[in-house]
């Protein structure tokens, strides 16, 4: 799944994909998850048991989930997170 920032939420923009392919596996999101900001940061941890419950293999935050999201899914998810910067390169 590859998306830009994710202003309907990013757990609803994943479990959307979901429904659309029929397929519950999601080997990728990149993307941002809007969540920078201290108005969205009530959501940082729900939105983290959300994601950990959907099993993604692959996690490359984008620019707007913001420090401390970012921070949260990395120690949340180690396996998973991929810290993005110019020049990041992604196989599948």
């Amino acid at each position: 799944m590859l998306s830009g920032c994710s202003h309907a939420g990013a757990v609803n923009v994943l479990r959307n994909a979901q429904r659309l392919t029929g397929r519950s596996r999601i080997v990728s999101f990149v993307g941002g998850f809007h969540l920078t900001g201290a108005v969205f940061e009530p959501i940082i941890e729900p939105t983290i048991a959300a994601v950990t419950d959907l099993g993604i293999e692959r996690l490359v935050p984008g620019h707007c989930t913001g420090w401390k999201a970012t921070h949260r899914l990395a120690q949340a998810l180690p396996e998973a997170f991929v810290q993005p910067s110019v020049g990041t390169v992604l196989r599948f």
